[in-house]
């Protein structure tokens, strides 16, 4: 199988290529390196790695008609700055419709997106939020610009799976409240948590999934979601846990700011029903291996895409 992988040297990309890799199929990834990582993807045979911005069409157009993928795992997302409209818009709408325009042009197979469960709003109408839930993006740039690029994907007829995500944690995680959590506790900082609750999910959990995707498993939307939500204390916990810290640093704990959701739970049935069982891992051991990742890589940045006044 040839893959094009966008954003394949950040979190969720770079496992699914070592996975694609493993196996003995051909990755073609692109990657700007805003977020993403160089030493997650080092070179090796059947990867090509191509320093680039999925919003430059001539350059998107030009690798999909040289390598001929079989399938596109759109992974790549900008989300760094909550304010900064222009490079959501511009990675999320323009580079999304790009990959999606070029797939149609050179026929590809198959093509695999990641959709924020923002998408459904912050107030949600069902507790767990259903497949069926209307789309209420208008509560971030990041949302919005996702959705954007969905709504594309939707009536582009591609053969196509959308994986609806909560949480994905674990290595390589640079944004969210698990390498906030890490990089405050090492600098001696006093870290605050909110009475949200999430659904966190280990990062290669969904990577085994998507190339389940990428050998023909499902059509349409899904949500990858465990169908349990837990605490963002709970959270803390297994990050001090981990750390093995010599007391427990008692975190402030606050209520929730106007653009945060108090619970994101997503409805996985059909996941199940179409993936087959899913063997979650532990949020202790998921934690485990990204606090193990930070102490050598560093979290370069602690990136969050809601309006905080600060990160304590």
């Amino acid at each position: 199988m040839k893959a094009i992988i966008s954003g394949a040297c950040g979190q969720v990309g770079s496992h699914v290529a070592e996975m694609l890799l493993a196996r003995g199929d051909e990755v073609l990834g692109i990657d700007n390196f805003a977020t993403g990582r160089r030493e997650h993807l080092p070179a090796q045979a059947r990867l090509k790695l191509v320093e680039g911005s999925i919003a430059d069409r001539a350059l998107v157009d030009r690798l999909f008609a040289e390598f001929k993928p079989d399938v596109v795992v759109h992974t790549a997302a900008s989300y760094k700055d909550p304010e900064d409209w222009y490079n959501d818009a511009l990675t999320n709408c323009v580079g999304g419709a790009n990959l999606v325009q070029a797939a149609k042009r050179e026929k590809t197979g198959r093509f695999i997106y990641f959709q924020t469960a923002l998408c459904y709003g912050l107030k949600p109408l069902q507790q767990p939020i259903r497949l069926d839930h209307p789309k209420f993006p208008a509560n971030s740039s990041y949302a919005i610009s996702k959705t954007a690029a969905e709504d594309y994907l939707e009536i582009s007829g591609l053969d196509y799976v959308t994986f609806r995500l909560a949480n994905v944690v674990g290595p390589r995680n640079v944004s969210g409240p698990l390498p906030i959590f890490f990089q405050r506790l090492k600098d001696g900082k006093r870290c605050f948590v909110t009475k949200a609750r999430r659904d966190f999910v280990f990062v290669k959990d969904l990577a085994r999934n998507v190339l389940k995707a990428a050998d023909g498993t499902g059509h349409g939307a899904y949500h990858f979601s465990s169908g349990k939500d837990i605490a963002i204390q709970d959270l803390y916990d297994s990050v001090v846990a981990a750390m093995e810290m010599k007391s427990y640093p008692v975190p402030e704990v606050r209520e929730l700011g106007p653009d945060d959701a108090p619970s994101i739970l997503l409805d996985p049935s059909r996941t199940f029903a179409d993936f087959g069982k899913i063997e979650f891992t532990s949020l202790g051991e998921t934690v485990a291996a990204a606090v193990a990742y930070y102490a050598k890589y560093g979290t370069q940045g602690e990136f969050t895409h809601l309006k905080h006044s600060d990160k304590k």
